[in-house]
């Protein structure tokens, strides 16, 4: 991926420049790095740091901590696409002998196994993982704080267990699976589980006076695949712009989107903030947008990935600090300057490659009893169904090729649309998970549940 500065408006890289300055500045970190990605490709990256002419670029490692969650979701859904798994079975069928076989492998990706948030003490971010050698030692002798599937309760254990997963099914190191499946097909080549120069040493700055002491770095054992990866910021965006858009050489579009789909509700508190998760990524509500990613912490270090689908926007930033900048809010408030600043300008419009006879018939205006809504046929494939006033349910259809249509969101996701045609061909109304959409309100000549009372539409009197 190349780098453009030019790409963006004076304007604009100023404005981001300043956002930066101002978290390095107020969050009093050693450094700060961010990456801006726009149509798939970098085209900003700005850096602040306290020591005089050194300023990180887009190659130098910093930790990412749990921004390795989402790599380690992907290998999951890897194995699902591949016929070796599916999302709905227990643990114990692929991973047996944990105590905690009966929580779901989706429960874990999602936080939704009602597993313990960490792992018993010692604090392992700052222990070495030999502390831990066996998935028993991570789970600990009450791993359970909630039941399974009820509530969402982010567990790093949880991800530990996925990387075991991993691990049994491949029959090698998560590590090397990662290697071999995500970060070489991606040409991430500065993201492993070690450090290698260059990279940014670990801080932790007093909370009440201007100095600093040095992080120690652990290797985290078991513990990886929840938080052990080193990146760089030029990394994160090349897989910013995977995680939004897909790479059949890894992942697909369809499976990305089913990971940024959020699962089990949050607590009210999260509902609040907007704030929802998927499998492997957060997706949260800032400015008025939807952003999806991940954040990240470890002792001597912060990081955020952020990006905007709708608006085709990415960023990335690491800071080297135990506690400082909210970098995950900076990278969802650059997000904002560049799509706010230089809105996406949309593809052309396109007309069908073909129109299906068969299929225009359903476009155009029908009605739910008295609410009215249209069909609309779109040149991806797809049809659409939405209100033709205010607010009401809409979704997305995709064919099956027998003439009848899934819905691919909403409240109709996974409900199946048909037209009920009558002897001669033409269509008498639409079915939708029972409901029935006819061409008038309450058409008269249409099979309408309950029927139509014969006197017809009156007034009052």
């Amino acid at each position: 991926m190349t780098t453009s500065q030019e790409e963006l408006l004076p304007a604009t890289r100023r404005a981001l420049l300043h956002r930066i300055a101002v978290a390095q500045t107020d969050g009093r970190a050693p450094s700060l790095v961010a990456a801006v990605v726009r149509g798939g490709r970098t085209v900003w990256h700005g850096a602040r740091t306290s020591v005089d002419g050194h300023g990180p670029d887009e190659n130098v490692q910093y930790r990412v901590g749990s921004i390795t969650k989402t790599f380690t979701a992907v290998l999951v859904l890897r194995l699902r696409d591949e016929g070796l798994l599916d999302l709905g079975d227990a643990l114990e069928k692929h991973l047996p002998g944990t105590g905690v076989g009966e929580v779901t492998i989706r429960d874990l990706l999602a936080h939704t196994g009602g597993l313990a948030a960490e792992s018993p003490a010692p604090w392992w971010e700052r222990t070495p993982g030999t502390l831990r050698p066996e998935i028993a030692d991570v789970l600990g002798e009450e791993p359970f704080r909630h039941p399974v599937g009820q509530r969402f309760h982010y567990s790093n254990p949880g991800y530990t267990l996925l990387g075991a997963l991993v691990e049994e099914v491949r029959g090698e190191p998560w590590e090397d699976v990662l290697r071999r499946e995500v970060l070489e097909p991606l040409g991430l080549r500065r993201t492993d589980v070690r450090p290698s120069a260059p990279h940014a040493g670990g801080w932790a700055v007093h909370p009440w006076a201007d100095v600093m002491m040095p992080e120690p770095a652990e290797d985290l054992g078991r513990m990886a695949p929840a938080g052990q990866l080193w990146s760089t910021t030029g990394d994160l965006a090349r897989f910013a712009a995977f995680l939004a858009k897909g790479d059949d050489r890894v992942l697909c579009a369809q499976s990305l989107h089913e990971m940024r789909t959020p699962t089990a509700p949050s607590e009210a508190a999260n509902v609040a903030d907007g704030y929802a998760y998927g499998l492997g990524l957060e997706i949260r509500r800032h400015g008025g947008r939807l952003l999806t990613g991940h954040s990240g912490s470890l002792p001597g270090f912060l990081a955020g990935l952020q990006f905007s689908v709708e608006d085709d926007v990415a960023a990335v930033v690491l800071a080297n600090c135990t506690s400082g900048p909210p970098v995950a809010t900076v990278a969802a408030d650059l997000v904002g300057i560049v799509a706010e600043a230089e809105p996406r300008i949309p593809e052309p419009w396109r007309p069908l490659r073909e129109a299906d006879a068969v299929a225009l018939d359903l476009a155009g205006p029908w009605y739910w009893g008295t609410q009215g809504c249209a069909v609309r046929l779109t040149a991806d494939g797809l049809a659409s169904l939405e209100p033709l006033t205010g607010n009401g349910r809409r979704s997305r259809f995709r064919p099956n090729g027998d003439g009848t249509w899934t819905g691919l969101e909403g409240y109709y996701a996974g409900e199946v649309l048909r037209a009920v045609r009558r002897p001669d061909g033409s269509i008498d109304h639409l079915d939708l998970g029972s409901f029935t959409f006819t061409r008038q309100p309450y058409d008269a000549g249409a099979e309408v549940p309950g029927g139509v009372d014969p006197q017809g539409w009156r007034g009052i009197g």
